[in-house]
């Protein structure tokens, strides 16, 4: 089958839809052929399964790890090998370690079209905020805001160096650069116990306006995606504690944790032709939960 059309054959539904002879149109597909795309902490979770679902897709994909280097380059050599699907080693701690990331992209790569943000800290141990050590605070801070500022900077720079001709014929033409960045319910509602990690998400939110207001008219889009739970590794811990995981699942209405393709299904929409009209949006894939409570 052919890459672009996204065929899946694990737990997740298939995305295709096949003609018939019932029905003789062609097949809807969710194209990123041509594109190229780096994906920040793509070793594990939600952003591994944004890497496969984007090669899928027909993207070559850059992604950033960290410590899991043996998961990493399995991942790579499944989706394609470093040319088509290439793991960068970068810690992102800092604006620096963002704008390293990029360049380090562009240089393995050749160009970047498309920035998905997924990286993150969320510290799992609860901390009220009367005791939460300042190095707690810094460090959340750091990883989940100031490394993004770096990398949305470094990487608006490279897209605005792509001819404008989404000016021109906006329309037909691709847009110059996409931006997705993952924030969380907690940036929406806050999160008890969690103050850092919901302050860095919320700020991702308006940001996220921020962008698009500043960018769309230069052909960049700029969304986020705000996922409720998610069966992670992250999350591994607090939903694998009954009473916390009790706790949790009354609060979703469809009454369990995303999959983590049902969070990179959304970040590959947003990233399509079918998604050029949308720009400044907050994307809620909780499971009704953020309407709870």
């Amino acid at each position: 089958m052919h890459p672009n059309h996204l065929h899946h054959t694990n737990d997740s539904d298939s995305f295709n839809v096949m003609s018939t002879a019932a029905n003789p149109l062609p097949p809807v597909t969710l194209s990123l052929s041509g594109r190229t795309a780096l994906i920040t902490g793509g070793s594990r979770g939600i952003g591994a399964a944004t890497v496969r679902l984007f090669r899928q897709a027909g993207a070559r994909v850059a992604f950033s790890y960290n410590s899991a280097s043996d998961t990493a380059m399995a991942l790579a050599e499944s989706c394609g090998g470093p040319d088509l699907c290439h793991p960068i080693h970068q810690p992102l701690n800092s604006i620096e370690d963002g704008q390293s990331l990029v360049a380090k992209a562009v240089q393995a790569m050749g160009k970047l079209d498309i920035l998905i943000v997924n990286h993150g800290i969320w510290p799992p141990h609860d901390q009220p905020i009367a005791s939460m050590a300042s190095d707690q605070w810094r460090t959340t801070l750091s990883t989940n805001l100031d490394s993004v500022f770096g990398l949305v900077q470094a990487a608006t720079a490279h897209f605005k160096e792509t001819p404008a001709h989404f000016q021109s014929h906006p329309a037909t033409a691709a847009p110059r650069g996409h931006i997705v960045l993952v924030a969380s319910t907690a940036a929406q509602r806050g999160e008890a116990f969690h103050a850092d990690y919901a302050a860095s998400k919320g700020a991702l939110i308006s940001l996220t306006k921020s962008l698009s207001s500043e960018l769309a008219p230069d052909g960049i889009l700029c969304n986020c995606v705000a996922p409720g739970w998610v069966a992670t590794e992250m999350s591994a811990a607090a939903l694998s504690d009954p009473e916390t995981s009790k706790k949790v699942m009354s609060l979703i209405p469809v009454g369990r944790p995303a999959h983590p393709n049902e969070i990179a299904g959304p970040i590959l929409f947003l990233c399509t032709p079918f998604a050029g009209f949308i720009s400044g949006e907050i994307f809620n894939v909780n499971g009704g939960a953020v309407l709870v409570g």
